[in-house]
């Protein structure tokens, strides 16, 4: 049994989508990468902390029924002034915008890819909130497990967020600035050598402007000045850059050809052998292989495929 938010909305919308969409993908694999700290799976629902424009903010949603194309999203704390600006997170925090009709189609093309698109049809893709956010929780999940990603970033959360003026449940803080990131020292980090230099580095050039974009997408080429520079930096490799592209900038057809989980997905099915080959492939599916990313990893067992259960 989860803990209950104990919190009353002081404002609430219907956040509006085009159906279908699996809900178990996108809620499951939010919930199972939730930074302690700053996002929860609260009584069969997602909270998290939100920087609004009145300061912070805290939103709950839950996974749409059978048959709806709308989420309903609970402000449960900042102003109700902000809730426009808490609908245009979630929209984008939860991938509200897309249309399956322009993405299912084109997978579907591919013979290996059309039994998983008809199986689970309208996957999207688990944004974040925000760019700079993005980036250091994927350097924070090089080479690491899931638990271990949010055990790292939920620390940085707990030195450096910003505090809510009270709790809701779990969530206690809004995720850190850049410039509250600063502060951060090799000391209390829990890393090796290497993958301190790359989020000190990171943190230092994120101060200095890079990514420095509202959520959501920025002008096509999809934040690629941005992402040159995200590349240039010590120890952010292929995997890294993508990932933000991906969850950070809205690029659809970014792609991870050597992550972990989908080329097991990709060896088990017969797509490819290795994260060239797999690569080759994907030109198939683009302009929108982010998503193709999202039926690869849902093809296999995974926490983050299912929404959590007795909790």
């Amino acid at each position: 049994m989860s803990e209950s938010t104990g919190t009353q909305p002081l404002a609430a919308a219907r956040v509006a989508f085009t159906p279908p969409l699996h809900a178990p993908q996108l809620f499951g694999h939010l919930a199972a990468t939730a930074v302690p700290g700053v996002e929860a799976w609260t009584d069969g629902a997602l909270v998290r902390s939100l920087a609004l424009p009145g300061g912070p903010g805290v939103v709950r949603v839950a996974p749409p029924g059978p048959g709806e194309d709308a989420v309903v999203l609970e402000l449960l704390r900042g102003s109700p002034d902000d809730l426009p600006a808490a609908v245009a997170a979630v929209r984008w925090w939860l991938d509200l915008d897309v249309d399956p009709a322009a993405v299912d189609p084109v997978l579907a093309r591919d013979a290996v890819l059309a039994p998983l698109v008809a199986a689970a049809p309208g996957r999207r893709v688990p944004r974040s909130a925000g760019a700079a956010e993005t980036a250091v929780r994927a350097v924070l999940g090089q080479q690491v497990s899931t638990a271990a990603a949010r055990t790292h970033t939920g620390r940085l959360v707990a030195a450096h967020g910003t505090p809510l003026p009270a709790p809701v449940a779990s969530v206690t803080h809004v995720f850190p600035t850049p410039a509250q990131l600063t502060a951060v020292t090799a000391a209390e980090l829990a890393l090796p050598r290497t993958r301190q230099r790359t989020l000190l580095g990171l943190v230092a050039a994120l101060a200095e402007g890079l990514l420095a974009l509202p959520p959501g997408r920025p002008p096509a080429p999809v934040g690629e000045e941005h992402l040159a520079a995200l590349r240039a930096l010590p120890g952010v490799g292929p995997w890294t850059a993508s990932t933000v592209a991906l969850r950070g900038l809205g690029d659809d057809d970014a792609f991870l050809p050597g992550d972990l989980g989908a080329l097991a997905a990709a060896r088990d099915l017969g797509l490819a052998d290795d994260a060239r080959a797999l690569e080759r492939r994907s030109s198939a599916w683009s302009p929108v292989r982010g998503y193709a990313l999202q039926h690869l990893w849902g093809a296999l067992p995974h926490p983050i495929n299912a929404l959590p259960v007795g909790r």
